[in-house]
């Protein structure tokens, strides 16, 4: 009798255990998605800020838009944002930056200051990213 007891127990509370099993194996999953695109966006942010401050500069005056990403060039498809359909893409966005505020209407993209430059990495369809502004 305490045998069968004991096994309906261990049939009730097996249940409820193996849910939380699988709650905390969804969740190492989910973390490690979330650490490996912080480091690409980390890698991709590094690279980007290796690039000579003169060509940064000239890509942020060709969008002029600190909300437009910067595509990859088609002789560095390895510069600046991924191509378009790439798992995790990392977008960068570039624009300069008014770090004074001389203009007083607390718009970091107007009023710019020579010298200074915003630099924005993400991935795209995600709320994470590494924003930096760079001096020259």
């Amino acid at each position: 009798m305490e045998l069968l007891i004991a096994t309906l127990l261990i049939v009730i509370m097996l249940v409820p255990a193996l849910d939380a099993m699988q709650s905390g194996i969804q969740g190492s999953g989910i973390h490690k998605q979330l650490a490996q695109n912080q480091y690409r966006m980390i890698s991709k942010l590094e690279q980007t800020l290796a690039l000579p401050f003169t060509e940064l500069l000239t890509q942020a005056d060709l969008v002029a838009d600190p909300t437009v990403l910067i595509p990859a060039p088609l002789s560095r498809p390895d510069l600046y944002s991924d191509a378009a359909g790439t798992e995790s893409r990392r977008l960068v966005f570039l624009a300069r930056y008014d770090g004074d505020n001389s203009d007083a209407d607390d718009d970091p993209f107007t009023g710019t200051d020579a010298g200074l430059l915003w630099v924005r990495v993400t991935i795209e369809d995600s709320p994470r990213s590494l924003e930096t502004v760079i001096v020259e």
